[in-house]
């Protein structure tokens, strides 16, 4: 049984608390149900007057994970509530630098546009396993930790994706020159493999934090190792390595970390890229590869294509059927597996189209009761120009036209931001 978009008690709408404050919601049925629909904006105070999340029917959603820690339990659990009524929303990098900035404290381009955090911060620690200081956007090991701890601290998500150099040849992820074959158990680099996974647990085990009672614990992650495999641009992706050999290094790497590396602080993201995905064949093609639902939590997909990829032809109508058909299906297959689904990375590069969070990327996640069960939504980075020498973001920096677009599709009652979320980390 699928959850509608909002729950109202016997006594009417419930209470909900955020950021531990009790929230009385106020809002009108009907003007949730209208935004929800045509994904218009709202105003500040229907930000502040959300629905009450009181939890999901059915079994709950629980880590693959057995001996998984408290806190990551509770935030799997947490994220399974929240489902249909709002969802997460994540940027890349974005304490680390924006377009007009770099390793400042306490910026964000969002925070800068919106006046608050996002709800989910996505990290890469490619470069990780060569024993480098920095990632491959050169942003540091160290300082990225600190940064993790501080938006745990604050209430939000940490996601990692990685970029990984092959552990045998040192050719960067795009080289597809040797796949993932002989990486796996028996093969000649296989330690090189258990070398990089020993690199990123020490990573994982610098991410303790110290609570208000004293207790030290390992902060949850959500990991999407092995990302968009189903193109053909990195060495574990299809044509460089074999179906069966994906799987393999899938569950390789899932048992070692937490059998070997006894880390019970990650959830596992699989994220097949959406360009990759006919709409005809959809549930099978993206389930090519899929390593079985004991070494997944979380059912993601990566789409650029839909969201106005340079490279796909089909028209703006067309391209919003598809947007919405994915998140469907995706939502669907997720809750057929007992699985959360999330759009775990895209965006539209630069923004060319001003409105694009509420006319493009909103409507398709209010489309219907399947979409509406996503559970978080990731944007990529905003390169820093001075940097990088080119414009590259996905979310507007302040002053950008898309700027104004943007503040509205924080206001609407359906986003959730980092000053907007419940306790994630709460199992009552």
């Amino acid at each position: 049984m699928l959850r509608l978009p909002l729950h109202i008690s016997a006594q009417g709408l419930a209470p909900r608390r955020f950021s531990g404050t009790l929230v009385r919601v106020s809002m009108r049925l009907s003007l949730f149900l209208v935004l929800s629909l045509v994904g218009c904006s709202a105003s500040e105070s229907e930000k502040n007057s959300r629905l009450a999340v009181t939890g999901s029917p059915g079994e709950p959603v629980t880590p693959i994970d057995p001996q998984a820690s408290e806190p990551t339990r509770a935030l799997i659990g947490n994220l399974h509530q929240l489902q249909g009524e709002a969802f997460l929303f994540g940027h890349q990098d974005s304490l680390a630098y924006g377009v007009e900035w770099k390793e400042e404290s306490g910026r964000s381009d969002v925070k800068e546009v919106t006046g608050d955090y996002p709800a989910l911060y996505g990290w890469d620690v490619g470069h990780l396993e060569r024993g480098d200081s920095a990632n491959l956007d050169g942003v540091d090991f160290e300082a990225m930790q600190g940064w993790m701890r501080e938006a745990y601290r604050r209430g939000g998500v940490v996601t990692i994706s990685w970029h990984m150099t092959h552990p045998g040849t040192g050719a960067d992820s795009w080289n597809t020159q040797t796949g993932a074959g002989a990486l796996l158990p028996g093969g000649e680099w296989h330690d090189a493999l258990k070398k990089a996974l020993d690199r990123f647990a020490g990573f994982v085990d610098g991410l303790a934090v110290t609570t208000p009672e004293g207790e030290v614990h390992p902060l949850p992650v959500i990991f999407r190792p092995w990302h968009e495999h189903n193109g053909d641009w990195f060495w574990w992706g299809r044509g460089a390595t074999a179906e069966e050999d994906y799987v393999a290094l899938w569950r390789f790497t899932v048992d070692y970390l937490r059998e070997e590396k006894q880390l019970h602080n990650l959830l596992y993201a699989f994220s097949p890229d959406r360009s990759r995905l006919d709409m005809s064949r959809f549930e099978s093609q993206y389930l090519y590869a899929y390593p079985g639902d004991d070494y997944v939590d979380i059912l993601g997909i990566d789409n650029y294509w839909d969201l106005g990829h340079e490279a796909n032809e089909a028209s703006p109508e067309q391209s919003a059927e598809d947007f919405q058909q994915s998140l469907t299906r995706l939502a669907k297959l997720a809750a057929d597996k007992g699985k959360l689904p999330a759009m775990t990375e895209g965006g539209q590069d630069t923004l060319f189209q001003p409105d694009f969070f509420t006319q493009r990327l909103l409507p398709g996640l209010l489309a219907n009761e399947w979409t509406r069960q996503v559970a978080y939504v990731q944007v990529w980075r905003n390169a820093n120009r001075e940097k990088e020498d080119r414009d590259h973001f996905y979310v507007p920096y302040k002053g950008h036209e898309a700027a104004e677009d943007f503040e509205a599709f924080y206001r609407h009652p359906a986003t959730l931001f980092e000053s907007d979320l419940p306790d994630l980390y709460d199992l009552e």
